[in-house]
């Protein structure tokens, strides 16, 4: 089989390591990092993509994968032109812990918790010392270092809820690097510092075309996406028609 699997940069790593162990063929299109957060945009760049149907060399692929989850209600709305199948995830957390059954053990078990991993780590935007004097510089060259320090204070306000820095270990290379600056950015933070094994099964299940109705959803031409929070599977599918 022939699939495209679009999937965020933040789980590039992961994407690459299943796809390799997969007898599929398997094309990757990485996605711009947080689109998520506004969901418009990942609907509609989203949507573009998937209406590439056959790859560069006019091969047609037998369905497109998405590496995304809920995401924040980006991916509601989504219409296929060949069938695209979903992990029924929240988000990128799911993918990386395995399921959304474990996702839900440990957010109930460890109130505020950050999560990292690979992939998060080098976007550079988790909470950390780094990113603190990274965007202290920008704010003092924008505004001043008197309204740069409030700005950042105020941004700040927020972390206070959390409690966690918890880093999903995949084992892949760095990941010693990886745990470590998790630990000083928990130290930093003033939090806990945790490492959970991580788990590639779903995403492996994902490439592997084993997609079975309880932790996927498949979508045909003629249907689309629209979330369906009143039951476990989050997601379901709606004729358009």
């Amino acid at each position: 089989m022939r699939y495209k699997f679009i999937v965020c940069k933040v789980l590039q790593k992961e994407a690459y390591y299943c796809a390799a162990r997969s007898e599929n063929i398997v094309d990757i299109e990485l996605m711009q990092q947080a689109l998520h957060e506004n969901p418009a945009n990942l609907c509609a760049e989203v949507q573009k993509v998937i209406e590439q149907t056959e790859d560069s060399n006019g091969r047609p692929y037998n369905a497109i994968l998405l590496g995304y989850g809920l995401c924040s209600n980006g991916v509601v709305g989504l219409e296929p032109k060949i069938p695209v199948v979903i992990p029924r995830a929240h988000d990128c957390i799911t993918l990386l812990l395995g399921s959304k059954e474990k996702y839900r053990q440990y957010f109930d078990s460890h109130r505020g918790v950050y999560w990292y991993s690979p992939g998060w780590i080098d976007y550079g935007t988790q909470p950390s010392k780094q990113a603190h004097d990274a965007k202290l510089k920008e704010y003092v060259e924008k505004f001043g270092e008197d309204n740069a320090q409030y700005l950042l204070e105020t941004e700040q306000a927020s972390m206070k809820e959390y409690s966690y820095a918890t880093y999903i270990d995949w084992k892949l290379s760095g990941t010693e690097e990886c745990q470590q600056f998790t630990k000083d950015a928990a130290e930093f933070m003033g939090w806990n510092y945790d490492c959970v094994e991580g788990d590639p099964s779903l995403i492996q299940r994902l490439v592997d075309g084993k997609w079975d109705d309880e932790d996927f959803l498949k979508v045909i031409p003629g249907q689309k996406i629209v979330d369906d929070l009143t039951s476990p599977g989050l997601i379901k599918a709606e004729d358009t028609e």
